[in-house]
């Protein structure tokens, strides 16, 4: 059943990335995460009696740190779809995100990766310079990464984080953790874009209106599906089996977008799809 969860997770989270990154380019990244990010608020307020539960400071405090990560991984990551390639970026994102627990429960929770994991993590490490390999990158430019790769780093840290901190708080907790970590989210994100951009910052371009309320629907859908597998298997096997998401945001991109990658970067793809199976493949 956790797998199940995990695995609909990542499903969910990649065509929420997608839509995000697709309304990204039709109005400002701030905007679409704020909104996204409120619209997600507001429709887990209204599902949590569903779930019960009750949280003590602990919980609360975690579900905070949380939403910090999240706010940071979010950002950088529509940001990235916005400016480089969907299928580059986001595979990037999710490896960091699947490596990160993993080294976590190695270090701090006494957790031993199988000789599997250890190939798995080599091929995502591997994966990141292939995938930042563009087509025509024997061009002189000035830039070290090229566009969208220094935010799908960024992603990845805040994902990995993320994952870790929520994971931290109690099943009997129910989603009210998640509800905590969504409030600070949109509140720190909120009083940052009308800080050092004007309410003009957090108004969503009509174009991109629909394609923002699915993505906050889905969003929040997927952390949903991620609290209940967390909570029920090892946290790295379900980081990682999240973190397959890209799967889905690069089949959506090659099928709408019609997106061309160059055979380096097919290469980096698979080898982070793969490593990130491997990875998760150490707790089954």
């Amino acid at each position: 059943m956790p797998i199940v969860l995990a695995l609909a997770c990542a499903i969910v989270y990649g065509a929420s990335d997608f839509l995000g990154g697709l309304a990204s380019r039709r109005t400002s990244t701030v905007s679409v995460v704020i909104a996204s990010q409120a619209v997600g608020l507001v429709l887990l307020a209204v599902l949590l009696p569903l779930f019960g539960g009750h949280a003590d400071i602990a919980d609360v405090e975690w579900g905070a740190l949380c939403g910090i990560a999240g706010a940071i991984a979010i950002v950088s990551l529509y940001r990235g779809l916005a400016l480089g390639t969907m299928g580059v970026v986001s595979p990037i994102s999710a490896v960091l995100g699947a490596a990160i627990p993993v080294v976590y429960g190695l270090v701090f929770r006494g957790e031993h990766p199988s000789w599997i994991a250890g190939v798995g993590i080599l091929a995502a490490l591997a994966a990141v310079v292939f995938v930042s390999a563009e087509p025509g990158a024997r061009k002189a430019s000035t830039q070290l990464f090229p566009p969208g790769i220094p935010e799908a780093l960024l992603a990845g840290v805040g994902f990995g984080a993320y994952f870790i901190t929520l994971a931290q708080t109690r099943a009997a907790a129910g989603m009210l953790p998640l509800l905590a970590a969504r409030v600070t989210s949109v509140v720190l994100l909120l009083a940052g874009a009308l800080m050092f951009g004007g309410i003009a910052n957090v108004r969503v371009a009509r174009p991109a209106l629909v394609l923002v309320v699915l993505c906050g629907a889905l969003d929040i859908s997927a952390n949903v599906l991620y609290v209940l597998a967390a909570h029920r298997a090892l946290l790295a096997l379900v980081a990682v089996l999240t973190s397959l998401y890209p799967a889905s945001t690069v089949v959506l991109a090659a099928l709408v977008l019609r997106e061309r990658l160059g055979r380096l970067q097919w290469i980096g793809v698979a080898l982070a799809l793969g490593g990130a199976a491997a990875i998760a493949w150490r707790g089954a």
